[in-house]
């Protein structure tokens, strides 16, 4: 049966409850317009030459080494958006917050920005207790919120627009990869949180229906840096494969200590999805070297409309900066909510809304497009390899552009998972 946002069920949970249970609880939520019925009306300020627009990123603690990058994506296209005439004949006018690591004051500052800043659309959000902590602000308040990083799937949100991967057009892809490989055991090692709990679920469930075997699984806290115990388990379970679900600055650790036991890409190679061009930099090359990733962006890819991304970032940023899959997620979204926008002729929500179903953009990493059913995009996956110049190059590749499914509905062993 085909299930979307339109169809689902409210969420119930308000936001500081759903704070709350984020440790007790890895499953997604579908939710329908009805959560958002007692908002108030929008203070969105249309009549003047500018609109509003809000972005929210991690500028300190444990996650800014991964979103500053984003929120400078995000400060390209809306500079590249002004400079074209803007939105429906609007400059962007950005109001930026600092989600400072914390879901709650992800919550916090995204009703900040809806109600006090009165703006039309947030871009932003990384970790997934970050999106279900802003989730219900956004719907209860009727906006919208444009995600831009790879996540665990089991979710959609009328209020949510999605551009980074979902499950299967990341860990799915990841997984099969791996099989091709012939490996047969894996460790898994994440942060404790919403995110690597509910994709390690997921890939057990596809471990168990295609014979491959779980030798451990382990989680630290965010911003964890002491991983002897993890990785001595590692080396002792017989793993010839690592699925990495960490994020942030916990992976410079990790690599170290991975590095320190002797333990070699050759031998027992690693699969992360967190960590793009930008980390590499932070982990440091020679820590990570031949380690592979699984994303849908890299800045190798070769096509036109990504040599003009790459180029124009470096001359903002300088010579030495790299783009990634979240960055180039972010870039996407801002133009895919114009394309909106301007489809719909209105900044209205329920506008917006409407017109979503097939947008599309030809972005940096092919032409993508949006599914007005679930709020995300199609994706092509890629595996890559990163190399001792702090690149990462595609060593494998889905054929053609993977349909979103949040809820993995197209998988007999995902059943029960959502």
């Amino acid at each position: 049966m085909t299930r979307s946002i339109r169809t689902t069920r409210a969420l119930a949970l308000s936001s500081g409850a759903l704070v709350a249970l984020l440790a007790l609880s890895a499953c997604g939520s579908r939710t329908d317009d009805e959560a958002s019925s007692t908002s108030a009306a929008s203070c969105v300020k249309t009549d003047g030459d500018s609109i509003k627009i809000g972005f929210l990123n991690s500028l300190s603690g444990t996650m800014a080494i991964s979103e500053q990058t984003v929120r400078d994506a995000l400060d390209l296209a809306a500079e590249e958006i002004n400079a074209a005439g803007g939105v429906l004949d609007k400059k962007l006018e950005i109001v930026a917050e600092d989600g400072a690591s914390e879901p709650t004051v992800f919550a916090e500052k995204a009703e900040k920005l809806i109600k006090s800043d009165c703006v039309a659309a947030v871009f932003g959000g990384w970790t997934s207790s970050s999106r279900k902590a802003m989730l219900p602000v956004f719907e209860s308040n009727k906006s919208l919120l444009f995600y831009p990083v790879q996540y665990e799937g089991l979710e959609a949100s009328p209020n949510i627009f999605y551009t980074g991967a979902t499950t299967n057009q990341q860990i799915i892809p990841a997984m099969d990869y791996l099989k091709e490989q012939g490996v047969t055991k894996v460790f898994l090692v994440g942060s404790d949180y919403v995110f690597p709990r509910t994709a390690n679920k997921e890939i057990i469930a596809y471990s168990e229906a295609n014979g491959i075997e779980i030798v451990g699984e382990e989680y630290a806290p965010l911003g964890h840096t002491d991983f002897s115990t993890i990785v001595t388990k590692l080396k002792g379970s017989g793993a010839e494969a690592v699925f990495n679900t960490l994020n942030g600055d916990s992976n410079v650790a990790f690599f170290k200590e991975y590095k320190n036991v002797g333990l070699t890409a050759e031998t027992t190679p690693v699969v992360s999805v967190s960590i793009a061009e930008e980390e590499v930099g932070g982990i440091g090359v020679d820590n990570i070297v031949g380690q592979l990733t699984a994303w849908n962006y890299y800045q190798t890819v070769e096509s036109p409309q990504n040599a003009t991304f790459v180029k124009a970032f470096k001359a903002k940023y300088g010579d030495d900066r790299v783009t990634s899959d979240p960055m180039e997620a972010a870039y996407t979204s801002l133009y895919l909510w114009k394309g909106m926008v301007e489809k719909a002729k209105s900044f209205d929500v329920a506008d917006v809304q409407a017109a979503a179903d097939g947008v599309t953009f030809d972005a940096p990493e092919g032409t993508v497009t949006v599914n007005g059913d679930n709020h995300h995009i199609a994706k092509t996956a890629l595996i890559g390899k990163i190399d001792a110049d702090g690149l990462i190059y595609p060593v494998w590749e889905s054929d053609g552009p993977i349909d979103p499914d949040p809820f993995l509905e197209g998988y007999d062993w995902a059943e029960g998972l959502s």
